[in-house]
């Protein structure tokens, strides 16, 4: 029986490969948590990446995941001769998986592109010193797996080889009517969803961004979801500083949140196609209007039954 080698990353994209995976059951599917090799490997190993999705709660999260569903686990991938990899990044391409067909799923929104985006494509530099904005830029892959037509133009625009992109539509972004049947206790709010950017060695004014919210919201009741990287610690006491009868989530179904509120306030996050989707008034430091173009596709979960069909012409 052919093998396939999923390997996972943040809660969103290792609860996406799963989707997937379910609908290849008839091979034979391990997962592992995202992983590099040499510099990269030493330096999860001592916690110096605990802030990508290689260590600290992303990979505690995507463990947890694996364990809850019963998922069988091949870390790093080094147990097996797999046939086919299915990856959430191609900012790594792993020694033991190069050579092999790769397909890579998109996750969600990809980052700016900022200085070291255009300084990593004009001097060649890894692509993970650009974060996500280089997504898609190895072509270590037979195909990518993405949101929308409106992506596929983004990435194209990037420089990612056209006719290496098919728009399948991702899950968890595909079916966001789902998210309004919620046990969710708070409706007609203003959500905010923060980001991890200073976790993640980026510049935040964030009390800022909290005081446009409280402008934003006009007296409503405010709503703020953590970003699960955040330190939560930090990020409550900035909000109460500011707005002492917000609540704070660092945990709990965002999308569900998104459905409830009547206005998402977002930074990065992709959490603000969601909004889209279900026609809230949201705002974000993208473009609104390029948000729009870009949202992922809404086809009623099928997503990753697309995505599977993909992979099975690369088994077949």
């Amino acid at each position: 029986m052919k093998r396939i080698l999923f390997i996972c990353g943040s809660l969103n994209q290792t609860s996406m490969l799963y989707k997937v995976s379910q609908h290849l059951s008839d091979y034979e599917t391990f997962f592992t948590p995202y992983y590099g090799d040499n510099i990269v490997r030493g330096l999860t190993r001592i916690g110096a990446l605990n802030f990508t999705i290689l260590g600290g709660c992303f990979k505690r999260q995507c463990e947890e995941f694996l364990d809850k569903n019963n998922c069988p686990v091949d870390y790093e991938g080094r147990a097996y001769d797999y046939d086919l990899v299915v990856t959430c990044s191609d900012l790594i391409i792993q020694k033991n998986i190069r050579g092999k067909r790769i397909v890579l799923v998109q996750e969600g929104m990809t980052d700016p592109e900022n200085l070291s985006y255009h300084l990593v494509k004009k001097l060649r530099l890894p692509l993970y010193l650009a974060s996500t904005a280089t997504t898609g830029l190895s072509h270590a892959y037979q195909r990518f797996c993405v949101a929308s037509e409106g992506f596929k133009r983004h990435f194209v625009n990037k420089g990612v080889k056209e006719d290496r992109i098919v728009v399948t539509g991702i899950p968890n972004f595909d079916n966001a009517e789902q998210y309004k049947h919620n046990n969710f206790p708070y409706k007609d709010f203003v959500l905010v969803a923060t980001s991890d950017a200073r976790e993640t060695f980026k510049f935040d004014r964030r009390k800022a961004f909290i005081r446009r919210a409280k402008e934003m919201a006009k007296g409503r009741q405010m709503i703020f979801k953590l970003h699960p990287n955040e330190r939560i610690d930090r990020a409550t006491k900035e909000i109460k500083s500011l707005l002492p009868d917000a609540l704070v989530f660092s945990e709990g179904n965002a999308h569900e949140m998104t459905a409830n509120c009547s206005l998402l306030i977002t930074q990065y996050s992709s959490l603000v196609f969601t909004g889209i989707a279900l026609n809230k008034e949201v705002y974000s430091y993208f473009d609104i209007n390029r948000l729009k173009e870009m949202a992922p596709m809404q086809n009623g979960g099928k997503s990753a039954e697309n995505i599977a069909m993909v992979c099975r012409s690369y088994l077949e």
